[in-house]
């Protein structure tokens, strides 16, 4: 069995002006050839973002970039034609294929918090798409949810042989983990948790192939991430 326990410690952290950001893996000025991605998994960004501000309008290609709101609203802007504005709670999938540019502004009184997340697709240079949904696992408890898969039955389609799941896990309940693929990635947002007799708290993430259980030793919410190779 292959196990490690990825430590917020661990964590790019970076603090610029109106952003403040926790980087699991290299990205921009912050760079660690030991945290380079995990399979097709290749950002996750922990991003507070102060009020009257954001990332103006910039390009991405063949990438699959995921977003998850967890307090306050940002307003997403690109060059499909697309306006939203996705609240605490909601997801945005937007599938950058063959060339998108965009921009995620707060335009709110309050700071936002938010995980920015990108996997690599195994499609390239498809039609750039948008996708959005609700889907907060506060309102159902204990137990998985399914964001993103690779199926057209998933909530969003991803162009990518992998799973994403969230789960508000109240202290003492349980949840199995069992991958479809080659390999497990949980990342703990808030509280506690114990898989394989590992202590997880906020902002870690344990890497793992093979079945196991997560249970939470405080109320908690995490993602799960069922990855190829």
């Amino acid at each position: 069995m292959n196990t490690y326990l990825h430590h917020s410690e661990d964590r790019g952290h970076v603090k610029a002006g109106w952003l403040e950001s926790k980087h699991s893996f290299s990205f921009g000025s912050w760079y660690n050839p030991k945290f380079m991605g995990v399979g097709p998994l290749r950002v996750i960004n922990d991003d507070i973002i102060a009020a009257h501000n954001g990332f103006g309008t910039h390009p991405h290609d063949n990438m699959e970039i995921l977003t998850c709101v967890l307090q306050g609203t940002i307003s997403h802007k690109d060059s499909m034609g697309n306006e939203r504005h996705i609240h605490a709670g909601e997801w945005q999938l937007m599938s950058a294929g063959t060339g998108v540019r965009h921009s995620e502004m707060n335009q709110g009184d309050e700071a936002v918090h938010m995980l920015q997340i990108w996997i690599h697709p195994n499609i390239q240079d498809a039609e750039p798409t948008y996708q959005q949904i609700e889907q907060d696992p506060k309102h159902s408890p204990n137990q998985w949810l399914l964001i993103v898969g690779p199926n057209e039955n998933a909530p969003m389609h991803l162009r990518q042989n992998a799973e994403v799941k969230t789960a508000y896990l109240e202290k003492g309940h349980e949840l199995p983990i069992e991958a479809t693929q080659k390999m497990n990635y949980v990342h703990v947002i808030t509280g506690q948790v114990m898989i394989d007799d590992k202590i997880i708290k906020a902002g870690d993430a344990l890497i793992f192939d093979h079945k196991s259980t997560v249970k939470a030793l405080e109320d908690s919410q995490m993602i799960w991430f069922d990855l190829a190779e």
